[in-house]
């Protein structure tokens, strides 16, 4: 399976996935294992939206880190701590399976780096030739 080369396909995902995060922690008794994973997926979906707009390549992978090194490689400032998007890494995976269950608080935290992702993504790809 090939990754899509459009801008546009990956927003219409990391959206998606942002909808459900925020969904999942808003509930009467919150959904923390599926905050944790849709926030994480929501930042790497910016993230590879943004390496797309650029017309670079990317490597299939979850790894947030990897993500924000390509970009920097690449002369792409991302202003997210490399440490917190570290702990939201572990979301992609983690937290699919029992074991290792988030808190409350590492699902907030999770939210508001996937946040801070779409905030700094989103102007960045309405100001390149692939508007979302």
């Amino acid at each position: 399976m090939s990754e899509p080369t459009e801008a546009l396909a990956w927003v219409h995902r990391a959206e998606e996935e942002w909808l459900l995060a925020r969904s999942a922690l808003r509930r009467k008794v919150p959904l923390i294992s599926g905050t944790t994973f849709h926030a994480q997926q929501c930042a790497e979906k910016y993230l590879k939206a943004v390496i797309v707009s650029r017309r670079h390549p990317f490597p299939r992978t979850h790894d947030l880190i990897a993500l924000h090194d390509l970009c920097w490689g690449h002369g792409i400032h991302v202003p997210s701590d490399p440490d917190k998007l570290e702990r939201v890494t572990a979301c992609a995976v983690q937290v699919r399976s029992p074991g290792e269950d988030p808190t409350l608080a590492e699902a907030q935290e999770a939210l508001q780096i996937a946040q801070a992702v779409r905030r700094w993504a989103r102007p960045m790809l309405r100001s390149s030739s692939h508007q979302p």
